[in-house]
């Protein structure tokens, strides 16, 4: 098994417990819980590799699909064993953006793209599984949230990758590094409040024209 393969298979994992977690709290079946967290642990690594034009990952090995599967069973029967299942949520969510934005970082790198593209596939490898199973659970996406670090944490890690690559150090490094910095800014915002600053529109002057 490759690094690449072992950051998918890590992902799946843990992003499918995220939603399967989503899914409890929305009270739905069995197979809810399976549809949402298949969703959530394949759907970045999808669209990044649609993107890339490479084949889709799940696709050419099914396993992950099995491994979402057995993760959302696993919630199923146990979910209710967790004091705040929302909270769990988060957390496994952090570590679940730690090791989906590398991943992205490393199919990108693979791909020989340029930086800017390297950015853009950890920042859509990391996002958007969390963000689909959010709209599909009718919840207000946690990349959206106001001033939460979430979309800031995978594009700091992607940029961390990227710049370890260009100071020469090795693959497993520069990888680390990018997990690292996502993980600790996003645990930030959870534990300690970290937020970017937001926009705040100004009423109009008086006597302004009207737009």
């Amino acid at each position: 098994m490759t690094l690449l393969d072992a950051l998918d298979y890590a992902s799946v994992l843990v992003f499918a417990l995220t939603g399967a977690l989503a899914a409890s709290r929305s009270q739905l079946d069995i197979v809810g819980f399976i549809f949402i967290a298949c969703l959530t642990a394949v759907g970045g690594g999808t669209l990044r590799d649609a993107i890339l034009n490479r084949e889709v990952f799940w696709v050419a090995d099914p396993l992950t699909i099995g491994v979402a599967t057995l993760a959302a069973i696993l919630v199923f029967f146990t979910a209710h064993l967790l004091e705040s299942r929302y909270r769990a949520l988060l957390w496994f969510d952090a570590a679940a953006l730690a090791i989906a934005v590398p991943a992205g970082v490393a199919v990108a790198l693979a791909e020989a793209q340029a930086w800017p593209i390297v950015l853009v596939m950890g920042m859509i490898t990391g996002c958007m599984g969390g963000l689909l199973r959010d709209v599909v659970c009718n919840e207000v996406p946690l990349v959206l949230k106001q001033g939460e670090l979430y979309a800031t944490c995978a594009l700091a890690g992607s940029a961390g990758a990227v710049l370890a690559r260009i100071a020469g150090l090795g693959e497993g490094l520069s990888l680390l590094i990018c997990a690292a910095l996502v993980f600790t800014l996003r645990a930030g915002s959870i534990a300690l409040g970290w937020r970017l600053p937001v926009y705040k529109s100004q009423p109009p002057s008086p006597g302004a024209p009207k737009r």
